[in-house]
């Protein structure tokens, strides 16, 4: 049990010790794309997660703004009841630490223009 124990420990250490860049850039992209989408007009849940709900609180329209943002390329999945709430229906947008920023203005642009089409935004 105690070679458990301290192996446990210096595992616990090394991730201490590991380099926070991958970490960082993670945090850098979504506050990145969180900011942006607020800036465009977007109703976004205050919360600090890397998955970024983009409130659009009706079903139909959740639907079609993912599938719109998927006919341009950007992976997006619409949460309808039972998986939310009533009235709670969005759209799931997830960063990672993989993404540099010219994709996520890319997916921020097919937002704006599909937010325009289906009047979400200005």
């Amino acid at each position: 049990m105690v070679p458990v124990i301290a192996r446990t420990r210096l595992s616990a250490l090394d991730l201490l010790t590991e380099p926070t860049e991958p970490r960082d850039r993670l945090w850098r992209n979504t506050r990145h794309f969180r900011s942006a989408m607020t800036a465009l007009g977007f109703e976004i849940l205050p919360c600090d997660p890397p998955i970024v709900p983009v409130m659009l609180r009706d079903p139909k329209l959740a639907q079609s703004f993912a599938h719109r943002l998927r006919d341009k390329g950007v992976p997006a999945v619409a949460f309808s009841f039972p998986v939310v709430p009533r009235g709670q229906d969005r759209i799931r947008a997830q960063r990672s630490a993989a993404h540099e920023i010219e994709e996520l203005d890319r997916a921020l642009g097919a937002s704006a223009e599909v937010g325009r089409e289906l009047g979400v935004v200005e």
